[in-house]
């Protein structure tokens, strides 16, 4: 049964319910779903505080044969129906009651009284050290009703693109910030008496306890409208018991499966080449790798929407499920309730799947089941939580030691983090020796004629840093874009899998993988500083 259906329901039993009280009442029964909507309105009869005060409706103001007829509930007042039928038939006037349901009152007084709206002014996300901007967002939120609040930071936290809000209990205050472009900003500081409304909200919409002593994890849902046109944002909601109360940090999924498109990933052609090559082909193991936010999921999703066909099965497991993608099957591996990736996987390949993807492989059984899924025909792709590409393997071969199968079923490993990128607002400078010489020594090996291909040159260097442009542009950055190192397995890095060299360390692979032409992510995040897409200090403080 949809949501429509079981409102349906739900006003059927309560009209059955309110015709059955009619007849204890001694009162004619009226169901106005029919005309509610759209009936004339009858003013100047009672005030709009009467019929709040009442719950009494005007239906029909007298006329030619001076008939008033009334809408009254269970909850109006005995002595107003009879103080009135009185006062009208003093008058030589005809008036009636009708019983109506409390949902049929809840429209028409809607109707005669519709609600205020308010608009409260943006929020502003702060410099360092701007306690004035704090304290405007403060006062706006302090005006927003107390039911209305919950929703206004996350329709808010979505216009500013923000990807988390965090809610943290102080002694005096809470603490409202929000993460965007990767970068945490104070936004306000509320009065501890929100507390309740904002942990009562997350309570009945996330499926969390107020009251719990351990941390726990939710998820929800909010529709957003937003210059007429409304998208999905999915937000995964986790708490944890602090001194002063329950700590939340709600991170934010913009729903739009459009935006889920790796021509829209700022990839290079031949990153996107390699990943194409890559997955054109039927079975085999991609390996996505950094730390949390570093958007290795987006990637992921990018690429099952690009293989997203009729004819072949896609399965994901998730924990939880970010996107809902059209056309994929997509099951929700539980954790913390004892579900394993492992025992997830091995159930989901007796389903003849072409493209499984597992959300993290996290322990040695789901590593195992993932490469042997991997050579009998399936293209895997997961994530794993590694620094580089190079340190992937080495923590797969301490996690599931040397391993030949594995040596012939990892195919590629993408390593990636998000910079911020400079607006068009940023100012061009000379960097000083120790940059130029820390740019030459760092991408030392990469080919002269790549970087004359990258618009890179090393003979006149130039950097780039943000200038703020004002209101809209408070920080001379605006959006992310990606920094990406990519490692295909040959057959010179199989060796250290297969255990064929001795000393598989991190140093070791990352030299074979860059003499074979790979470029890691401190070299790639120089070579977009020098194209001026974002700062040399952005990439030495995400990389």
């Amino acid at each position: 049964m949809n949501e429509e259906e079981v409102q349906r329901h739900r006003r059927d039993n309560e009209e059955a319910a309110t015709e059955s009280r009619a007849q204890i009442l001694n009162l004619p029964y009226l169901d106005t779903r029919e005309f509610e909507n759209d009936i004339p309105l009858v003013r100047g009869v009672v005030t709009t505080d009467e019929m709040h005060q009442n719950f009494i409706i005007p239906l029909q103001a007298g006329g030619g044969d001076k008939h008033y007829q009334f809408l009254v509930t269970s909850q109006t007042p005995r002595s107003v129906i009879e103080n009135k039928t009185r006062e009208y038939n003093d008058n030589g006037e005809r008036v009636d009651f009708f019983l109506i349901s409390n949902s049929a009152y809840k429209v028409f007084i809607l109707r005669y009284d519709p609600p205020q709206q308010v608009h409260y002014d943006d929020i502003k996300i702060s410099k360092e050290g701007d306690s004035e901007t704090i304290s405007e967002v403060s006062e706006t939120l302090a005006k927003v009703g107390s039911e209305k609040v919950f929703d206004f930071l996350l329709e808010q936290a979505d216009k500013l693109g923000a990807s988390d809000i965090h809610v943290e209990n102080m002694r005096d205050v809470i603490r409202i910030r929000m993460r965007v472009d990767g970068m945490l900003h104070p936004v306000a500081n509320i009065d501890r008496d929100r507390y309740r409304v904002i942990m009562g909200e997350l309570s009945s919409r996330a499926n969390v306890s107020a009251a719990a002593k351990t941390s726990q994890s939710g998820h929800m849902q909010k529709d957003i409208t937003r210059g007429g046109a409304t998208h999905m944002l999915n937000i995964r909601v986790e708490t944890v018991p602090t001194m002063y109360g329950q700590d939340a940090v709600l991170r934010l999924f913009n729903f739009d499966e459009s935006l889920l498109n790796l021509d829209l990933l700022g990839l290079s052609d031949e990153e996107r080449a390699e990943i194409n090559e890559i997955v054109s082909h039927p079975r085999g193991l991609v390996l996505m790798v950094g730390p949390t936010g570093s958007g290795k999921s987006t990637t992921l999703y990018s690429i099952l929407n690009a293989l997203n066909s009729t004819d072949k099965k896609i399965i994901t497991l998730e924990d939880p499920i970010e996107y809902g993608l059209t056309g994929i099957s997509q099951i929700p591996i539980n954790t913390t309730k004892g579900q394993s990736f492992g025992d997830g996987l091995r159930s989901v390949l007796r389903l003849d799947p072409d493209v499984v993807m597992v959300g993290e492989i996290r322990d040695a059984d789901t590593a195992r089941t993932a490469i042997q899924a991997s050579i009998t025909g399936h293209l895997v792709l997961s994530s794993f939580h590694a620094n580089s590409t190079s340190a992937a393997f080495s923590r797969m071969i301490d996690l599931i030691g040397t391993n030949p199968i594995f040596s012939s079923s990892v195919r590629l490993v993408i390593a990636q983090r998000l910079v911020r990128k400079l607006s068009d607002s940023k100012e061009e400078y000379e960097p000083d020796e120790a940059e130029k010489k820390y740019i030459r020594e760092t991408l030392e090996g990469v080919p002269r004629e790549y970087l004359e291909e990258h618009g890179v040159n090393l003979e006149n260097m130039k950097l780039y840093r943000p200038k703020p442009g004002g209101e809209d542009d408070p920080f001379g950055y605006k959006g992310r874009t990606v920094i990406m190192e990519q490692l295909v397995v040959s057959d010179e890095i199989s060796k250290f899998i297969r255990g064929d060299v001795a000393d598989a360390n991190e140093k070791a692979i990352e030299k074979v993988a860059r003499e074979s032409g790979m470029l890691t992510l401190e070299q790639k995040g120089l070579l977009a500083a020098l194209r001026g897409d974002t700062t040399i200090e952005e990439i030495a403080r995400v990389i």
